[in-house]
C-alpha cells in the first residue's frame, strides 16, 4: 500500500507540498524578474540615448553571481540564466542588432546567444569580412567573430581585419566546441562522405580516421552549408553542432567526435569602443619593430618590468614587406590601469607601429 493511501481525504501529500512550494517560489521569482525588468526601463531612460549594452557592468553581475553561488546549480547554469534575464530586459529598451559568421546553425550563432542572450538580434553574415563591415556601416551594432581555437590556432583572417579596422575588443566568449556527426538516417554505415568546416574537420580528424577511414573528407564553407548537403544526400554525414541537427532536420549517428575534450574556441566582440574597467580585463594589442637582434625583447620588455602577465603572443606576416612581422600580444590588466599605461607609453616609444586593440572584461 502506498504513502498516499494512508493520508486523509483530502489531505496534502509531501509530492503536493513541494509542488506547491515551487509554485510559490515560481510565482516571487515572476514578480523579482518584473521588478527587475522595471528597474532596468529606469536605468535605460536615465542614460539618455546612450548604448544599453555595458559589457563591463554585464561582467560585473555575471561574476559576482558565479562567485556567490551557493549551488545545485552549477555556475555555468547560473550564468546563461542571468544573462538571459539581462537580454530581456535589454530588449525593452533597445534591439541590440549582433552581426555574426553564418548560415544559423554554427558555432559563431551560439557563442552570440551565450553573450548576448536570445533576445538579441542575431545577423547571418556571409564572412568575417562581412561581420567587420555590419558594424563599421552602423548596420549592426556589434559582430561577434572567431579569433582562435584551442586545437587549430588562430583565425588568420580576424587577426587581419582587425588591423585595419577601426573597431575595437570590447569582450570574449570562451565556447567550448563539441563537434556531432549527423546525417539524415541511418548510424555509421553506408557513409560515403563527411562534410566539414576544414577547422571541423581537422578538429575530428583522429576520429574520422578511426571510425570512418575510407569516407571522402569534403571541406565546405561553414558546417550549416555541410549540414544543407547532408540533408540531401543520403550516403553523406556533416560535422556541427546539435543545433544544426535540429535546424536541418538531421539525425545525430554520434556526439562529441572532437579529438580534444577540451577543444574551445574563443570570439571576440567588436564595437566602435572598448569596454570600461570591469575589475578583472585584457587588453589586446598589435605592434612591430624592425628586424634586429634582441628587438622583440626589446620591445615587451615593458610589460614583464612592470609584472604584467601577457596571455598571447602570435606573429603575423605584415603586408607592407617580405619578412617583416606584426607581433599580436594579450596581456592582463585594462590600458587605463596606471602600470599598463605605463607600459604601453614606453612601448610606444620603441615600437614601429602600435595599435590598442581594446579592453576588455575576461570571459568567465
Amino acid at each position: 500500500m502506498t504513502d498516499d493511501a494512508h493520508s486523509a481525504p483530502g489531505a496534502p501529500t509531501e509530492l503536493g507540498v513541494l509542488r506547491a512550494r515551487i509554485d510559490s517560489i515560481d510565482d516571487a521569482i515572476l514578480q523579482l524578474i518584473s521588478e527587475r525588468a522595471g528597474i532596468a526601463q529606469q536605468v535605460g531612460r536615465a542614460k539618455n540615448g546612450e548604448k544599453i549594452y555595458r559589457p563591463e557592468r554585464e561582467a560585473q553581475i555575471v561574476r559576482r553571481l558565479r562567485e556567490t553561488n551557493p549551488g545545485p546549480l552549477s555556475g555555468d547554469a547560473v550564468e546563461r540564466l542571468i544573462r538571459e534575464i539581462i537580454s530581456a530586459c535589454r530588449a525593452l529598451e533597445q534591439t541590440t542588432r549582433i552581426a555574426y559568421l553564418g548560415p544559423a546553425g554554427t558555432f559563431s550563432q551560439q557563442a552570440v546567444h551565450k553573450h548576448f542572450g536570445h533576445e538579441a538580434e542575431a545577423l547571418a553574415e556571409a564572412d568575417i569580412d562581412a561581420c567587420f563591415q555590419a558594424v563599421e556601416t552602423g548596420r549592426a551594432d556589434f559582430a561577434v567573430v572567431p579569433v582562435e581555437n584551442s586545437t587549430e590556432g588562430v583565425i588568420g583572417r580576424t587577426l587581419d581585419l582587425i588591423v585595419a579596422s577601426t573597431l575595437k575588443i570590447c569582450g570574449e566568449v570562451m565556447l567550448p566546441i563539441h563537434q556531432t556527426l549527423m546525417r539524415k538516417h541511418g548510424g555509421l554505415g553506408g557513409i560515403q562522405r563527411v562534410y566539414g568546416h576544414a577547422q571541423s574537420l581537422a578538429q575530428c580528424q583522429q576520429w574520422l580516421s578511426r571510425h570512418l577511414p575510407n569516407a571522402e573528407r569534403v571541406s565546405v564553407v561553414s558546417n550549416s552549408e555541410g549540414a544543407r548537403r547532408a540533408a540531401a544526400e543520403p550516403d553523406a554525414a556533416t560535422l556541427g553542432s546539435e543545433a544544426a541537427a535540429e535546424l536541418y532536420g538531421l539525425d545525430v549517428v554520434e556526439a562529441r567526435v572532437e579529438d580534444e575534450a577540451s577543444n574551445t574556441t574563443r570570439f571576440l566582440v567588436l564595437g566602435q569602443n572598448d569596454s570600461p574597467p570591469s575589475g578583472r580585463d585584457k587588453t589586446s594589442l598589435v605592434m612591430s619593430t624592425k628586424n634586429e637582434p634582441g628587438a622583440v625583447v626589446k620591445l615587451l620588455q615593458p610589460l614583464a618590468d612592470a609584472g604584467i602577465s601577457m596571455s598571447k603572443l602570435e606573429s603575423r606576416p605584415a603586408r607592407s614587406g617580405n619578412w617583416e612581422y606584426l607581433f599580436f600580444v594579450v596581456c592582463q590588466g585594462h590600458r587605463q590601469d596606471a602600470n599598463l599605461a605605463a607600459a604601453l607609453a614606453e612601448i610606444e616609444t620603441r615600437a614601429a607601429f602600435l595599435k590598442i586593440l581594446g579592453s576588455y572584461p575576461v570571459a568567465s
